[in-house]
């Protein structure tokens, strides 16, 4: 069967961006045997290109147009939904160029519409009580994605699915979320890949954002033992027998190119 390849970046292929063990050889391989591939994160903090630039100075060969971006569809769902909108971006790390094409303003009182990015300091008490007093007075607020931690060498950090939470009780509103796991950024990498969703292997360390979110849009999810995963959550997971499971679960990208040799085969 012929498969394509869709890569979390974060946990899965380095951690506070150093290459893991195994992942630049085992990377190299699968590129080397043809598989189409894309990498798709939630990574808010860097660019499509400097993310690219911080790969390929970790011993990866990766171009900037393979990664998808959460700020990149979100800058595409914006302009699709709210065009022409000031948009005012809560986000901890400068990705003005994954967001071109948008009419971003840095005065929250002129925002038409509020974009959360990645968490961090910027996401402060008087900064998120903007956010909520906007939400409130009806100013439509767009997540670029709902992930609650991230993976760094010092352990887990909250991010931005935190604070989702907590907005939407207060201000009695849904937040539309952009990226992982909404299928939106899974969809679109499988339409560059030209392939369909059941031929496209999904690698990443969040059990539900990358692997469980990548099955429920159809695509074939693998969950790596690094980054973020924990072997708990993974088990209360298998013992409730009426809900999903990860379809592979491997050690670490290092074992990729066999499980994709034994998936082509079938």
């Amino acid at each position: 069967m012929a498969l394509g390849l869709l890569l979390d970046i974060d946990g899965v292929m380095v951690t506070s961006w150093k290459a893991l063990p195994g992942a630049v050889v085992a990377v190299a391989e699968l590129y080397e045997r043809g598989y189409p591939r894309m990498f798709l994160t939630n990574t808010t903090s860097r660019s499509q290109s400097e993310i690219a630039n911080a790969l390929n100075d970790c011993g990866f060969d990766v171009e900037a147009e393979e990664i998808l971006t959460a700020a990149k569809l979100t800058a595409e769902y914006l302009t699709a939904t709210h065009p022409g909108k000031r948009v005012w971006v809560l986000n901890e790390g400068p990705i003005a160029d994954d967001m071109r094409g948008v009419d971003l303003t840095d005065e929250p009182s002129d925002a038409e519409v509020v974009v959360l990015g990645g968490a961090g300091p910027a996401f402060g008490h008087r900064s998120l009580s903007q956010v909520l007093e906007l939400m409130v007075s009806g100013v439509p607020v767009v997540a670029m994605h709902r992930s609650m931690t991230w993976s760094t060498a010092n352990g887990l950090s909250i991010d931005t699915g935190v604070y989702l939470e907590g907005l939407e009780k207060a201000g009695g509103r849904k937040i539309k979320a952009i990226g992982k796991p909404s299928p939106l950024g899974f969809r679109a990498a499988v339409d560059i890949m030209q392939l369909e969703p059941t031929q496209v292997v999904m690698v990443g360390d969040d059990m539900h954002n990358d692997v469980l979110g990548a099955q429920a849009a159809a695509l074939i999810g693998v969950l790596v033992r690094t980054g973020k995963f924990r072997e708990e959550a993974l088990r209360a997971l298998q013992r409730d027998e009426f809900g999903p499971v990860p379809d592979h679960v491997i050690d670490s990208v290092a074992d990729l190119p066999d499980l994709m040799q034994k998936l082509s085969e079938q």
